[in-house]
């Protein structure tokens, strides 16, 4: 394909650059060896574990950070870096801590959780996966580590690269969907956005690349549960995004909290040290999670002093706030549980880090009190996340083109998230500033100016459970319930929704009913809300569902009655004018599902590329006897993988190869010609897949290996050109040998995973 070639000649161009510039590149890693190396010698091996040591950021207050408990560890050499720290005075006051008041004067790496976005905030990182744009995920890593280094970061927890197929799981928002061809090119694009060209300017931030591994596949979608598969699974379907990160240049990576083949994460060497390391060539640091070491106690591998060793056994370089590395590591040693040689190993990855950062050059680089006041949440930040906010959108229906809305129309706005700026920016925005975010009706006021005729009623309840609704309010992001009754609630509702022209019924779940510890077993919206939608919908007055989400909603019911859907996700600190611009037609929606969208959680785990069972289901059977099928349900998905409407419509020609066979070292083309067969400019994301007919193990029916987003003006017609080579028709087979096996291929081209035009061709 034309992108994937594109891909891997920058790949082969960035070999062949770096193959020249050999001899300037060494005399720079030597100068660092020959530096750290010097170091080293003058470390006791109390100030070396120390480098290893990564407590939070505990009691530091602003001026007193040399006597808080934090600082007289600092002082002792028992910490090694700093997170979600915030402030440049504060950061300048702890540094100066290790840089003036240590033997050593060793500086310290801060990181934070810099997600998606720091003050200023974009999408979910589910909702920028829905982009398909590279560019626009790059840039808004890139602004994120612009912010947050101007306040005296440096160093990421992200990208999140997990595979996620369960959307129970509440992570699920925090990642780039299902499939691991799209996860990896937009985990590339992530670590270029934060680290630039990996020289680290004052402007780039360390990347940490996370869970590694297949923390995403947790059986049951239950947070921190066990993951269990096939390595051919493993190889072919959940390594690739992490490894796509590594051959970015990521700077470190973290270890995932769940099991993988009976062993924790933070304590598998298979996974730390034979693939990332020996398979991978990975140079960088690997750092567990929040107590990850010391989790591995509940798993049963051992007290403190065993998991500790476990750990960095397999090649764990940095423990987060667990200290199991700081207080039992010394012991291990002498009981001859783990070698000097390993201590010395990690302390110099991350000493390493700290010098590729320029930490030993000037430990106050990213302590710039100017930068701080000039770089932060900018009108110039502000408006390009509005702008991506708005890209990341999908419009999964429009019956009867009710959308765009006409900005004469008199609107009523109903809903427990239209007037909730708190929710905008979604989870894990721990750098925002709520009060900042824009709420719904705030971004349909400012749009229509002077001439708005928006009337907003909550209507009802996040969910009737207010216990429940306390637990997704978390973080500032509440829900205040008022006093009123349910009924009291709805009625003004039907009231202003029947002075109106049409409804915009702002539902779903709140930001905190997604991320970290927010697994549901039930992925509906929550009933008192549908009660609502139900009751709008008997107005008879058009009804347009602007859908908050962390996760693939079961949207069957309000796909089957509710005549306009817009899925907006969490779109960031800028949502309500983006979804605005998007609701009255000034921004066309061009985002495509990144996830599969099941009729009910029965179906799940649900995705598009999944293997045909000896059994498969006849091409457009509800059900059959004997064969792979539910009794009350079809197989088929509300909404597939890849798919989005537009205010256009696209249509595909069908698809012409320039050969129907293939040989090794060479390539075929395949083109197709999209129109715009509409009145109205917009963007199609052009989508290739292939199918491997016949293998030496069995193949899913599709795999996603290329794409081109395009834009196209009213009545416009473009040619689309994918080249396939070899190389896109490998896979990991049973001996984890990555192959391409001769035989027969079907290629398929078109708007979303289900709706393609297809070709065949041989692999000689």
């Amino acid at each position: 394909m034309k992108s994937t070639l594109l891909l891997l000649a920058v790949f082969t161009f960035g070999q062949l650059v770096n193959a020249q510039t050999t001899p300037a590149a060494k005399p720079a890693e030597a100068k660092m060896k020959t530096f750290v190396d010097a170091l080293m010698k003058k470390m006791t091996l109390d100030e070396k574990i120390g480098q290893l040591n990564l407590p939070g950021s505990g009691d530091i207050v602003t001026g007193q950070a040399s006597n808080s408990d934090i600082g007289k560890k600092i002082k002792d050499g028992q910490v090694g870096g700093l997170f979600n720290i915030k402030s440049v005075a504060k950061i300048k006051a702890v540094q100066k801590v290790a840089v003036e008041e240590t033997r050593l004067k060793i500086p310290m790496i801060f990181g934070m959780d810099v997600i998606h976005g720091y003050e200023t905030v974009f999408p979910i990182p589910l909702g920028l996966s829905c982009t398909w744009d590279m560019k626009v995920i790059e840039r808004s890593a890139q602004i994120a580590a612009q912010e947050a280094s101007a306040d005296g970061i440096n160093w990421t927890f992200s990208p999140m690269v997990d595979i996620a197929r369960d959307p129970r799981w509440g992570r699920i928002a925090e990642g780039n969907g299902e499939d691991a061809y799209l996860g990896s090119r937009i985990a590339a694009a992530m670590v270029r956005g934060y680290q630039g060209n990996g020289t680290y300017k004052n402007n780039n931030i360390m990347a940490c690349v996370k869970h590694y591994a297949m923390y995403g596949a947790a059986e049951a979608g239950r947070d921190y549960n066990t993951t269990d598969m096939s390595r051919v699974r493993m190889y072919n379907e959940y390594l690739p995004p992490y490894k796509a990160a590594a051959d970015a240049g990521a700077g470190s990576m973290m270890a995932s909290f769940n099991e993988v083949e009976g062993i924790p994460a933070t304590g598998s060497k298979f996974l730390m040290t034979d693939v990332l390391r020996k398979q991978w060539g990975f140079k960088g640091f690997v750092v567990t999670d929040y107590t990850g070491i010391n989790e591995m106690e509940a798993h049963g591998m051992g007290d403190l002093k065993q998991v500790s060793a476990l750990a960095l056994n397999a090649g764990i370089d940095m423990d987060m706030v667990g200290e199991g590395f700081l207080t039992t590591l010394k012991k291990s040693l002498q009981e001859g549980k783990i070698t000097t040689a390993q201590i010395d190993a990690a302390c110099r990855r991350i000493l390493e880090a700290k010098y590729k950062l320029g930490l030993f050059d000037d430990p106050y680089r990213y302590c710039n009190e100017e930068r701080a006041a000039k770089e932060v949440f900018t009108d110039a930040n502000r408006k390009e996340a509005r702008a991506i906010a708005a890209q990341s959108f999908v419009l999964l229906k429009n019956q009867g083109n009710i959308l765009p809305i006409k900005k004469s129309a008199s609107i009523a706005l109903i809903g427990p998230l239209g007037n909730n700026k708190e929710n905008m920016p979604g989870t894990w925005s721990v750098a925002a500033d709520f009060s900042k975010a824009t709420s719904v009706l705030e971004g349909l006021r400012s749009v229509l100016g002077t001439s708005a005729r928006v009337t907003y009623a909550k209507g009802s309840f996040l969910d009737d459970d207010s216990l429940f609704e306390q637990r997704a309010g978390m973080f500032g992001k509440s829900f205040d319930r008022d006093g009123r009754t349910k009924q009291q609630l709805l009625d003004e509702a039907i009231s202003i929704a029947s002075q109106s022209d049409v409804i915009v019924a702002a539902l779903g779940e709140s930001a905190e009913m997604s991320g970290e510890c927010s697994s549901r077993s039930d992925i509906e919206i929550p009933q008192t809300q549908k009660e609502l939608l139900m009751a709008l919908l008997k107005t008879g007055k058009p009804v347009v569902l602007v859908l908050f989400t962390g996760r693939p909603l079961a949207l069957k019911w309000e796909n089957e009655n509710v005549p306009a859907i817009l899925n907006v996700w969490f779109g960031g600190s800028e949502a309500g004018f983006a979804i605005a611009d998007v609701l009255f037609g000034d921004v066309n929606p061009s985002g495509k599902l990144s996830t599969t969208f099941p009729q009910n959680v029965g179906q799940v785990p649900i995705f598009y590329s999944h293997k045909n069972t000896g059994r498969p289901l006849g091409e457009g059977k509800w059900f059959e006897k004997f064969r792979s099928n539910y009794l009350d349900v079809s197989n088929d998905p509300v909404y597939p993988f890849g798919y989005g409407l537009s205010y256009s419509n696209f249509y595909y020609s069908d698809v012409k190869l320039s050969s129907n066979t293939l040989k090794a070292g060479q390539t075929i083309t395949a083109t197709v010609t999209v129109t715009n067969n509409s009145k109205v400019d917009g963007k199609e994301v052009v989508q290739l897949y292939t199918r491997d007919m016949v293998g030496s193990i069995t193949r899913p029916v599709k795999e996603l290996k290329g794409f081109q987003k395009i834009e196209l003006k009213a009545g416009e017609s473009k040619t689309v050109t994918f080249t396939i080579s070899v190389n896109d028709l490998k896979f990991y087979n049973s001996n984890l040998k990555f192959v391409a096996e001769p035989g027969d291929f079907k290629l398929f081209i078109g708007g979303n995973s289900r709706d393609v035009k297809e070709v065949a061709f041989k692999l000689l």
